[in-house]
C-alpha cells in the first residue's frame, strides 16, 4: 500500500493509511524490528496534512511519539534532534511532551551532551513537582541522607515487596526523568548521584512501586556499599529486593538497568566476579531487543571492565570479544559508552604488547591522549577516571613505578562520589597500596606517606576481605606480603606471598597468581636467594602466558635472562 500512496487523492484514505503504518511501526517496535519501524513511522508521518495537529491531533502525537523511540534505538540522532520541534511546538499540554523529552535526553546521553541533558532533566523534574538542588553542599547531603533514612526506618525486605503499585501519572513520569539524571551524575556530577537515587527511593516509599523502583533500590545498594558506608549486608539485601520486584512487577525490560547495579556493583563484594560476568552478557541481549541501548552497552562495558581487572579472562579470547562489542556500540551510536570500552580495549592491547590505537577502531582521530584532554575540558569526570586508572594499572603490570605513582596521584583529582565502584575502581585501591608500599621500601622522603596509605590500603582490603575471601583474600595477603618485606619481616613475607598465591590460584586469578609470584621473586631477589628467585620468576611467566599477557611475559624473560647466570646449578 506504500508504494501506491502516490496515487491516494482523498485525504481520508491518507490517514488511514497513516493509522496503518503506526499499527505496523508499533509491532515492528515491539518485534525489535527497529529500523523497519523508522521506515513505516516516517511514511506515516508524511502522509499527514499540515494541519493534522488540528485535525487528528492524536494520531500525529502517537507517530511522533513512536518515531522518536525507533529513532534513538536504532542511533540516527540527527534526524530525531530535527525531529522534536514540531511535536514540543504543538503539543497541547505538557504531559504529551514528555515521551518525545524522554527519548531526547536518552539521544543527549548517548551522544555525551551531558550538561545539556542534566539541566534539561532538572527543568522537567521541577515542572514535575521534584526539586533537585544544582550544587550540593554538605549539609544539604547530610539532610538528604537522613530523609532517605528516615523513609526507609523499620521497614524490612518483605514490607519494600509489599508497597502499593504507583498510580501517578506524574510520579512515574518523575521517575522517568530521575531515571536518566542518574546516569548523567554518575558520569558528570557524581555527587548528585546519590541525591538523585535517594528521591527515587523516597518516591517509591511514598507513592507505591514500579518498574524503575527497581532500579532504584539497587542503586541504593550501591550507595550503601561504597564509601562511606561500606553497609555490604544492607546492600546485598537492597539487590534482593531489586531483583524480587523486578520478578513481581514481571518488569523484565529493566533487566538491562537492573543487571548493571547489582551484578556490577553490589553482589560483587559478597560472590565471585566470575559468577557475575554472564549476568552482564544476559542483560546486554535483554537490553538490544527491547530497545535498551544505553544500558545493552553498559552491560557489555561491565562484562569488559570485570573481566580484565578481576577475573583476569584470556586477553587473546577477550580482545576478539571486545571487538564485537564496540561494533555493536557503534552500530546503535552510543558515544561515550564507545569511548569507555575504547579505554579498555587499549588496556587489553597494551598488556598484550601490541602497540595500536584502540580508539581508531571507532574515531580515526582519537588516541588515548586526545580522549583524556577531552574528557577533561567537558567534565566527563567518569572518563577521565576511567583512563587514569587504565594507565596506572598498564604502569604497575610494567614495572613503571614513578609512571604509576604520578596516576596514582593524578586519579584522587576524579574520585567518585556517586553510588557505586567499579570493579576497576576496587582494583585500582589494591594497586594504589602495592605502589606506596613500594615507594615506601625507597626510605625516600616521603617514606611515611607512602607508608600510611600502604596501611590505609591494608585496612580497607582486611574489612574487604571479611565480605569476599574468594575476590579479595588473595589480594590482602599480597598487600600483607609487601608491608612485611618493608619491615623486615622474613618469615611473614614469604608465608603472605606464599599465601597469596594459593588464593588466586585456587579462585582462578592467573593475571594476580603471576603478580604475586613475581612479587615473591622480587623479594627472594633482594635476599639473595637467586635460585628460588628464579624459579619464581619462571612461575610468573607460566601464569602471564596463561593470561595472553605477552607484554608482562616479555619483560619477566628479561628478569629471568639477567637472574640466570648468578644461578648456583643444582
Amino acid at each position: 500500500m506504500n508504494r501506491g500512496s502516490r496515487l491516494l487523492e482523498s485525504s481520508d484514505q491518507k490517514i488511514e493509511l497513516a493509522r496503518l503504518n503506526l499499527r505496523a511501526g508499533e509491532k515492528a517496535i515491539l518485534s525489535s524490528a527497529f529500523h523497519s519501524a523508522s521506515k513505516y513511522l516516517q511514511k506515516g508521518l508524511s502522509l499527514l496534512a499540515i494541519d493534522s495537529w488540528e485535525t487528528h491531533y492524536t494520531l500525529t502525537l502517537q507517530l511522533y511519539d513512536a518515531i522518536s523511540e525507533a529513532l534513538f534505538v536504532t542511533g540516527d540522532f540527527v534526524k530525531l534532534s530535527d525531529l522534536i520541534e514540531e511535536p514540543l511546538r504543538h503539543a497541547r499540554c505538557f504531559e504529551d511532551k514528555l515521551n518525545i523529552y524522554n527519548n531526547y535526553v536518552r539521544s543527549l546521553i548517548a551522544s555525551g551532551n551531558y550538561e545539556e541533558c542534566l539541566d534539561m532533566c532538572i527543568s522537567i523534574l521541577l515542572q514535575l513537582g521534584e526539586i533537585i538542588p544544582t550544587e550540593v553542599t554538605e549539609d544539604i547531603y547530610a539532610n538528604e541522607v537522613a530523609e532517605v533514612k528516615k523513609s526507609l526506618e523499620g521497614k524490612n525486605r518483605e514490607d519494600l515487596l509489599c508497597l502499593p503499585t504507583m498510580l501517578d501519572a506524574s510520579k512515574l513520569a518523575a521517575m522517568q526523568f530521575l531515571n536518566h539524571a542518574l546516569t548523567l551524575s554518575f558520569v558528570f556530577k557524581p555527587i548528585l548521584n546519590p541525591i538523585v537515587v535517594f528521591r527515587m527511593v523516597e518516591i517509591s516509599i511514598q507513592h507505591g512501586v514500579c518498574n524503575l523502583s527497581a532500579f532504584a533500590f539497587a542503586c541504593y545498594g550501591g550507595w550503601l556499599v561504597s564509601f562511606p558506608t561500606y553497609d555490604f549486608d544492607g546492600g546485598y539485601t537492597m539487590g534482593l529486593v531489586a531483583n524480587d520486584l523486578m520478578k513481581m512487577l514481571n518488569a523484565t525490560e529493566i533487566i538491562p538497568r537492573l543487571y548493571s547495579m547489582v551484578y556490577g556493583f553490589i553482589n560483587i563484594w559478597k560472590e565471585p566476579f566470575q559468577a557475575c560476568l554472564g549476568k552482564h552478557v544476559e542483560a546486554a541481549d535483554v537490553g538490544e531487543s527491547t530497545g535498551d541501548m544505553e544500558f545493552s552497552t553498559t552491560n557489555l562495558m561491565l562484562y569488559v571492565n570485570m573481566a580484565i581487572y578481576g577475573c583476569g579472562i584470556d586477553l587473546r579470547n577477550l580482545e576478539k570479544d571486545i571487538q564485537v562489542y564496540m561494533r555493536r556500540a557503534i552500530r546503535c551510536n552510543q558515544i561515550m559508552l564507545i569511548k569507555n570500552m575504547s579505554i579498555l580495549y587499549q588496556l587489553t592491547l597494551d598488556l598484550m604488547g601490541f602497540n595500536h590505537n584502540a580508539f581508531s577502531l571507532y574515531h580515526p582521530g582519537m588516541s588515548e591522549e586526545t580522549c583524556f584532554a577531552d574528557a577533561h575540558q567537558h567534565n566527563h569526570i567518569a572518563i577521565c577516571r576511567l583512563i587514569c586508572v587504565k594507565r596506572k594499572y598498564v604502569a604497575f603490570w610494567m614495572g613503571s613505578m614513578d609512571t604509576a605513582a604520578k596516576m596514582c596521584k593524578l586519579h584522587k583529582k576524579y574520585c567518585n562520589a556517586s553510588s557505586g565502584r567499579l570493579v576497576s575502581i576496587i582494583n585500582s585501591s589494591f594497586v594504589d597500596g602495592m605502589i606506596a608500599l613500594y615507594f615506601a621500601r625507597k626510605h625516600g622522603d616521603d617514606e611515611e606517606e607512602w607508608t600510611a596509605l600502604g596501611e590505609s590500603t591494608i585496612q580497607t582490603w582486611s574489612r574487604w576481605a571479611e565480605c569476599s575471601s574468594w575476590n579479595f583474600v588473595n589480594k590482602l595477603n599480597l598487600l600483607e606480603a609487601e608491608y612485611a618485606f618493608l619491615k623486615k619481616e622474613d618469615g611473614t613475607a614469604i608465608a603472605k606471598y606464599d599465601a597469596s598465591i594459593k588464593a588466586a590460584r585456587d579462585h582462578k586469578f592467573n593475571h594476580e597468581e603471576g603478580l604475586a609470584e613475581e612479587k615473591a621473586a622480587t623479594y627472594l631477589l633482594h635476599m639473595s636467594r637467586h635460585n628460588e628467585a628464579l624459579a619464581r620468576f619462571k612461575n610468573a611467566k607460566k601464569c602471564y602466558e596463561k593470561w595472553g599477557a605477552a607484554a608482562l611475559v616479555e619483560r619477566v624473560e628479561t628478569a629471568i635472562s639477567v637472574l640466570s647466570p648468578l644461578c648456583v646449578c643444582p
